[in-house]
């Protein structure tokens, strides 16, 4: 099934807007990066926060009065892509309209507290059914209210490739012609307690910038924000085709997985792709697998300039090929230090003979899924 990309929203450490951001990407921008500090020792992290001026636009909502910055990432993130569309949030959109929200890690100020609860008095203090549904169905649910959508919501649990795996959820809810929308919406937000988690998988990098495609993996920087998509039934932007992937047991396995889903959505030589590099890891098997399948495709990757935003991230990389093939160019790649066998954009690179973008996922807990994005639109 062909979905017509009719709206996004974007929140990030760069701003809000979609073609704010992606003008301040164009420029070769990169977020601010700051430090926090740990609670359990005298470790510090550096990070991509939103800045609160991203948020300046959200009107007031009783539901939004609590709650923690996740679930505001989200409920801004797809109230522009609706406002992007033309859509009113009315009574009879709602009714029509479905939700799937992308998540990793959860809202942090939950899990503190339980972590807490947890540490002052013991494992009983922990229950298995109220942790995951606060941390997880929260935003879902915030989100949810202040649209009024009373039909098909859910949320999806997963690493870096959870958007992705969103988005082909939403194929099949849109089977339904009951549906004339699907909002899917990817949030995260970043903490000292997510921060020393990462650390210790020896995933994150003490200090920017994030240097995508390096050959030892130097690691990656966490950010937060959120990513929203609404589906409709037309358009000039198409989810032509999503790829579930699949589940890699060792790092290894990850390139074969990887080449299975490039063989099935690259079609021409001028097909671009938006990878998941993001320092780790993940660089060095998306440049294998890209070498050897299409070895003249250009690659890009916005984790040097956004971080890595893990639920989001898939979401936004969708927004980020969506905008490529809208616009007719790429950004220039930031911080590229080793030589590689891809192309990859030094400075702003046109793609207007693209006519698709390929955008891969490889998530840090052996999840890998892809799609391909297709555009109608003749660019000037």
């Amino acid at each position: 099934m062909s979905l017509g990309i009719a709206g996004m929203g974007w929140i990030t450490p760069l701003g809000a807007g979609v073609d704010l951001v992606w003008e301040r990407l164009l420029r070769g921008e990169e977020a601010h990066a700051e430090k926090i500090a740990g609670q359990c020792d005298d470790q510090s992290y550096t990070v991509f926060r939103v800045p609160d001026s991203a948020l300046a636009s959200l009107a007031p909502h009783p539901r939004l009065r609590r709650v923690s910055l996740i679930s505001r990432f989200a409920a801004a993130a797809g109230l522009e892509a609706l406002a992007d569309a033309g859509v009113k949030a009315d009574l009879k959109t709602a009714e029509r309209m479905a939700l799937i929200f992308a998540i990793s890690n959860g809202g942090v100020i939950y899990t503190k507290r339980f972590y807490r609860d947890i540490v002052e008095s013991g494992p009983q203090a922990a229950s298995p059914l109220l942790f995951p549904e606060t941390v997880f169905n929260a935003p879902a649910s915030h989100l949810a209210a202040i649209l009024g959508i009373t039909g098909a919501t859910y949320t999806l649990v997963g690493d870096g490739a959870v958007g992705l795996l969103a988005m082909r959820m939403a194929e099949d809810v849109m089977a339904n012609d009951a549906i004339d929308y699907c909002l899917v919406v990817g949030a995260e937000e970043v903490d000292w307690l997510l921060c020393d988690a990462y650390r210790r998988w020896r995933l994150l990098r003490l200090e920017a910038p994030v240097e995508p495609f390096s050959e030892i993996a130097k690691g990656m920087i966490l950010s937060e924000g959120a990513g929203a998509v609404l589906l409709g039934r037309g358009g000039s932007l198409k989810i032509e085709s999503t790829h579930a992937g699949g589940y890699y047991r060792k790092r290894t396995d990850a390139e074969k997985v990887l080449k299975q889903i490039l063989s099935e959505l690259i079609e021409t030589e001028n097909d671009f792709v938006i990878a998941s590099a993001n320092g780790t890891f993940v660089d060095q098997t998306e440049c294998r697998a890209l070498s050897q399948l299409v070895p003249d495709a250009v690659v890009y990757t916005a984790k040097p300039a956004l971080g890595e935003s893990v639920g989001a991230g898939g979401l936004w990389q969708v927004i980020v090929g969506s905008q490529a093939l809208r616009r007719g160019e790429l950004p220039p790649l930031l911080h590229v230090t080793a030589k590689i066998p891809l192309r990859i954009p030094a400075l702003r690179m046109s793609v207007k003979r693209a006519r698709a973008a390929i955008v891969l996922s490889c998530g840090l807990n052996q999840q890998i899924a892809g799609l391909r994005l297709g555009s109608d639109a003749e660019i000037d």
